[in-house]
Parts: C-alpha cells; structure tokens; sequence
C-alpha cells in the first residue's frame, strides 16, 4: 500500500510530491495534461504587488522557502529552473513615484523596494518618469520544471498518466483505492479541475484565465521583467513574453484573437521596436474568492486531502502550501486558518 495518490502534477502536485520524496515517503501520481496554468505561467518570484506598492501574502516565509527549494530541483533533475530577474515598475505620473517612495519607506517594505529612481537608458521604451527597482526577485521556467518532473516520475514508474476515473475510486476505512492502486491517503492537487472533483467542488474556486503572447524584438536588448499595463518578461533569444489578463468568463485553455490583439496594443503603447509575434498560450488560474489557497482535509473523508486555489502567486506559494499540508497530516500541526478549507465548511458544505 502506498502513502499517497496525487492526483494532478502542475505545481501543486509537484511540490507535495516532492515534500513526500525527501521524507521517504511512498506516492503516485495522476495526470491527464488537461490543466496547462502551471505550463504556462510566467513563473516570477516577486514579493511585491506592484499595482499597489503592498507586500504580497506571507512573502517573507514563502521567499526563504523558495530558492532552496527550487535550486534543490534542479540539481536533482538536472535541468535550469530558478534565475535570478530583476524586476522593475514603469512610472507612469509623479504620484506613482511619490506613492513608491512612501511604500519603500515603510517597515517590511523596505527590503524589498528600492527607493532609488532608476532612468531609462533604452531608447525602445517609453519611460519618462522611470522605473522603480523590486528586491530580492527570481524566475522559475515553470515549463520546463513540469515536463522534467513528469520524465522524472515516469522513469520510477510513478506516473499514471490518465483522467482520473471517480467511478473507479473507492473510499475504505483507513485507505482508498483506484483501479488496482491503494494507499492511506490521497491528495488532489487538480487546479481549476477541481470544479468536475465530487468531493471538493463545493468549494468556491473560480476559474481566471490568463494569456501571453511572446514577441520576438531584437532590438529590444532588455534583461530585466517590466512592470506597467503589462509584465514584458525576457526569455532569452530577443523573445519575450507579454501579459497577462484576467478574464473570469472564459473558462477553456484555448487562446483567443481578441486578448491577442488587446495584449499587443497594450505592448506597442510601450515597447517602440519591431517585433514579431511567435506564441500565443492560455491557461486557467485556480483562484479562491478570499484569495487564499485551499488546503485541508475533507470534513466527512477524512483520508482524502486538497491542495489548491494558488491563483498566480503560484511558484511563491506552492512549497510553502505544501509544507503545511504534510506537516498537518503527519506531524498533526495546524494549517493556518487562512488556508484551511475549515473556513468555508459553515457556508458551502452539506452532506
């Protein structure tokens, strides 16, 4: 009998999956390729809100978790994932930059805003007022880490790679089992899968979808992440990466002409070089009405377990929700309250 299923391999699940290998614990995991947020996420590590100069959620414990854990990965998987990017915010007034002085002026901010102007010197992008420096930012290729972790599983014959089948999943006394699969305990890490999970759909999970297109711009020569209407983020060989929106009424992983073309409108405000269109992705963020993940133990199964609801703080996030997950399963610590599912069974759960 295994220690646990999981179901779902996108950041989520591969950090429980991770979590569980370092403490020798014995797992498989699910996966059917039909949820492509963590694919195609931009992958930044940035402490910082930078539409309102504010400290993300928890940034400090979730940064000193971060680093060691994705440099952890790629020395086990032998491929690049984490690199150091700086990130800067386009000022578009003088209240902006008087508003990110004030913000780089206050206690946990500090370390993390530069209260330093720094001038444009790139004479394809339009920033008069200049830009303003965030600390202590990163990038994980979110891409490469899933398709690695996947080859990394298949080789240990740990990977299942199929929808999950509920009319296949028995619940027991101590176990549940799948097919021919048993284990103690099972966890769903699906993302905005979740909405078609019988146990946990009751949840208030939303779906957000996100798109990016990525241009070519040789001339550009930028190798910092820029911040204004839209992050244009560097992927090496003159390509970058431009986006992303937010729409809350589309709900499939298709790419549309619309966003497209509002994205690239969006960059030529900006960005005053040639360029050429490459790529267009999609994906559908899983995001929590309270902005919180999801995470914690079924009120009525009480072997079966989610970790969910990351939106798109996902790289930050995914260790340090991973952490507490196992640590309240197998050390019985709580999960704080702010993330613990606990919190809506009054208002969204009935037998």
């Amino acid at each position: 009998m295994l220690d646990y299923l999981i179901v779902g391999s996108g950041l989520a699940g591969i950090s429980f999956a991770e979590t569980l290998e370092r403490h020798s614990r014995t797992f498989m995991v699910i996966n059917d390729d039909s949820q492509t947020s963590s694919v195609v996420a931009g992958g930044l590590i940035n402490p910082v809100i930078l539409k309102r100069f504010t400290l993300a959620w928890r940034t400090k414990e979730q940064l000193a978790l971060a680093r060691p854990f994705y440099e952890n990965l790629e020395r086990k998987l032998e491929v690049s994932l984490y690199s150091r990017l700086p990130v800067v915010r386009r000022f578009v007034s003088v209240e902006e930059q008087n508003l990110w002085f004030e913000a780089s002026d206050k206690n946990g901010l500090k370390e993390f805003l530069s209260a330093d102007i720094q001038k444009n010197t790139n004479a394809y992008i339009d920033a008069l007022l200049g830009f303003g420096e965030v600390r202590q930012t990163a990038r994980v290729d979110t891409k490469q880490l899933v398709f690695a972790y996947m080859e990394y599983l298949s080789k240990k014959e740990l990977l299942l790679q199929e929808t999950f089948d509920f009319g296949s999943f028995q619940i027991g006394e101590n176990y549940i089992s799948y097919k021919s699969i048993k284990a103690k305990k099972i966890v769903f890490a699906e993302g905005f899968g979740m909405k078609e999970n019988q146990y946990f759909n009751y949840l208030p999970l939303n779906g957000n979808k996100g798109e990016y297109v990525f241009v070519k711009a040789p001339l550009l020569k930028e190798d910092r992440a820029i911040k204004s209407t839209i992050f244009c983020i560097p992927e090496g060989n003159d390509i970058y990466r431009i986006g992303a929106n937010y729409d809350r009424n589309d709900a499939t992983n298709e790419p549309t002409d619309k966003t497209k073309k509002e994205l690239l409108q969006k960059w030529e405000r900006i960005f005053k070089c040639p360029y050429e269109l490459v790529d267009h992705v999609a994906g559908i963020r899983p995001t929590v009405i309270d902005r919180r993940p999801l995470i914690g133990q079924h009120p009525k199964h009480h072997n079966l377990y989610i970790l969910n609801g990351f939106g798109s703080r996902g790289v930050l996030i995914a260790p340090y929700a991973s952490k507490h997950l196992y640590q309240n399963i197998e050390e019985n610590k709580a999960i704080p309250k702010e993330m613990d599912i606990a919190r809506f069974f009054e208002k969204f759960y009935s037998d």
